[in-house]
């Protein structure tokens, strides 16, 4: 089976690709951009296998995409590229626009114009899989409720408001043009090679080098973190196995308050890195209260019981255990850590793709 995935070079994208190389006899084209936080050397690992391609193209592309499209002959489309990050839709949010509408309408759009020449028993198989977000719904106020498949849109953000968008084209390709697509909403991921703008590997990486750990507001918002190995298993089991037009949500089941985590990759790091920075005589006295984000959504928690139901998915990991490992990758990976915070990884890509 032919599985293009965009987004490929990214956090989330990268697990997928590893595992499908890893796990299975099928087949990738890593369709990427190569933003900032595109990093191949999340791939080093797979990138020579003959089961592995690689192509720098934008998804706004459209002339690109069709090509691509008719020389791979995807049979599932995995779609995960996307600007993810929600402070940088704030300060600015015309890429989101631009990547996560207009990219997502140009996907669709060859896919759309690919899908209508398949025969029918190509068409019979053929996915067109959207990968998402639980911040589409907004927030839940309450202590107890959870998003479901049915839950209302509601963004608050400019990221989230342009994911919304997206699963709402998605819908509409599917319906009005018959093209056979699956959608799925995640929770917050952590784990391996996540890019160090992010909460969990922002804490860990200032924590070694003695910087502040900054926490919006108070840090009782609330997330429900999957671990993200358990997320690219389920993603690669909804785009083979999932019915046309199914919605699933997929979570940890690991709600923690953001002050919670700080504190619990604080206690990882006095048990695993027990040699501070000069200076310092606790993690934990580096935590640092900041402004709060503007529109901070303050709890997400996601219902992941109709994937488990329908396709017998469940994480493995607990955030407990989750967190060690990730933790644990983070100090032994310091290289890679070094080459993403530095700009070297550029030059690496530059060195394995030039034109």
């Amino acid at each position: 089976m032919n599985i293009l995935i965009t987004g490929g070079a990214g956090f989330i994208g990268s697990a997928v690709i590893r595992h499908i190389i890893t796990q299975t006899t099928d087949n990738v084209l890593n369709v990427d951009k190569l933003t900032y936080a595109g990093n191949l050397e999340s791939l080093v690992s797979v990138s020579g296998s003959s089961r592995y391609q690689f192509s720098q193209t934008d998804i706004c592309d459209k002339e690109a995409l069709t090509h691509l499209f008719q020389t791979f002959r995807p049979d599932i489309i995995m779609h995960l590229a996307a600007e993810s990050h929600v402070d940088r839709s704030i300060a600015s949010s015309a890429d989101f626009i631009q990547t996560n509408i207009i990219g997502t309408y140009m996907l669709l759009e060859v896919a759309r114009q690919y899908y209508d020449n398949l025969d029918e028993r190509q068409k019979a198989t053929f996915r067109f899989h959207h990968i998402s977000t639980d911040e589409v719904y907004g927030d839940l106020h309450g202590t107890t409720d959870l998003f479901t498949e049915t839950t209302a849109y509601t963004p608050s953000s400019p990221y989230s408001a342009s994911k919304a968008s997206s699963d709402h084209l998605v819908r509409a390709w599917g319906r009005t043009y018959g093209l056979p697509v699956v959608i799925t909403n995640c929770s917050n991921n952590y784990g391996y090679y996540h890019f160090p703008e992010k909460l969990i590997p922002l804490i860990i990486l200032n924590a070694l080098n003695g910087k502040p750990l900054p926490i919006y507001g108070d840090g009782l918002q609330i997330r429900d973190w999957l671990f993200v190995e358990d997320h690219a298993r389920a993603l690669y089991l909804v785009a083979t196995q999932a019915d046309n037009g199914k919605t699933y949500n997929i979570g940890g089941h690991n709600e923690r308050r953001n002050i919670d985590v700080v504190h619990e990759i604080c206690e990882l790091l006095e048990e695993l890195a027990p040699n501070k920075p000069n200076g310092v005589k606790h993690y934990k006295d580096l935590i640092t209260h900041v402004k709060d984000r503007a529109g901070h959504d303050v709890r997400y928690a996601i219902d992941a019981s109709k994937i488990e139901r329908e396709l017998g998915w469940r994480p493995q990991e607990t955030f407990k255990s989750g967190i060690r490992k990730t933790v644990e990758w983070y100090l032994a990976n310091q290289e890679w850590v070094k080459n993403v915070q530095s700009g070297e990884y550029r030059h690496w890509i530059n060195k394995q793709y030039k034109s």
